[in-house]
């Protein structure tokens, strides 16, 4: 079986480059560096990871904002989009996310999205005619016996009622999304597509939902999203993520897609956007810059924290911050 990256079986229906390969359904696990959680993993451990007692050097350290310091834990091997947003937004969040890795307690938002994106996984994992809204449905207990792990249920006190509030609004979600595509119809290159490419000395890293070929011979990325719509006068963070997958495409299959498709399932809502030269060039452009500033910082033993009100708003850290010393809003303009 092909692998892509960061030697992951790749489990997509494909006619890039090597021979055919078959989607085949499968547990909803996502590389540990690139995202805040994952079911089944004890979110912030490492690959190696122990006990985090006493003695490990890994346990997360207060120390004072400013202090340099040695990282015991490596740099990471990769940049994703996720990660390079928080760097962006804030270096402390990034060194506490993706150098220390300290866990970041699951929400009920991000149990949803990851149960979504499970059921369509699945979906697109079945022939294309058998792709219907009943197949759909019967992947959602599936899900919730993937995603929600012990652990997730104490930490988003998951109970009866809130079980059957997310069952609830998932199958809302299933529902919705198939007014806004048919899936029988959708020829998709790839399903839970891992790249990983060098560009200017970058490496990168990312997961796109779906890569689809449409008609006309062109690439589409899609990405679900099971958030509220966006506001149309900020595309350019809308679009950000998605913008970098656009660069690994290119850079790792020759070809650049035509178009960015988010899909607000939870809305029934489609934004699009074409992908352009001048755009995919910044976004490289800037991981560049960014993991160049990554690099020095740990090397330099201190990623600088940039507290505001936005960048704290939902940040799981504000009071690993506050006992560094670190500036943050108070709670009542942070939320």
């Amino acid at each position: 079986m092909s692998t892509v990256g960061a030697g992951v079986p790749v489990h997509v229906t494909t006619t890039l480059g090597d021979a055919p390969r078959t989607v085949v359904p499968r547990p909803y696990v996502r590389p540990h560096d690139e995202e805040k959680w994952r079911p089944g993993v004890r979110r912030g451990d490492a690959p190696e990871a122990g006990t985090h007692g006493p003695s490990d050097p890994r346990r997360v350290r207060a120390v004072a904002y400013g202090t340099t310091m040695a990282f015991a834990q490596p740099l990471p091997r990769s940049l994703s989009p996720s990660r390079l947003g928080d760097f962006q937004t804030c270096p402390r969040r990034y060194q506490h996310a993706s150098v220390e890795r300290i866990p970041q307690p699951a929400s009920y938002a991000t149990v949803k999205g990851r149960v979504a994106h499970y059921v369509f996984e699945q979906l697109f994992g079945l022939d294309a005619p058998a792709r219907n809204v009943q197949a759909a449905q019967g992947f959602v207990e599936d899900a919730l016996a993937h995603v929600v792990t012990p652990e997730v249920v104490d930490e988003i006190g998951l109970d009866d009622e809130l079980r059957a509030r997310l069952l609830a609004e998932t199958a809302d979600i299933v529902e919705r999304y198939f007014t806004m595509e048919d899936p029988r119809t959708i020829a998709s290159e790839g399903v839970e597509l891992r790249l990983g490419v060098t560009v200017d000395g970058t490496p990168l890293f990312g997961i796109l939902d779906r890569l689809d070929r449409e008609d006309d011979g062109a690439l589409v990325i899609v990405d679900y999203k099971t958030g509220s719509l966006p506001n149309r006068n900020f595309d350019s963070q809308t679009f950000a993520n998605a913008e970098l997958y656009a660069v690994l495409c290119e850079e790792k299959l020759g070809e650049r897609p035509r178009r960015i498709r988010l899909l607000y399932v939870s809305q029934g809502e489609t934004i699009e956007r074409p992908v352009s030269e001048v755009v995919i060039r910044a976004r490289a452009s800037a991981a560049a810059t960014a993991w160049d500033r990554i690099k020095r910082y740990y090397d330099e033993g201190d990623f600088p924290a940039t507290p505001s009100k936005n960048a704290c708003r939902f940040c799981s850290f504000q009071d690993l911050c506050r006992s560094q010393g670190v500036a943050v809003p108070p709670r009542s303009s942070v939320g």
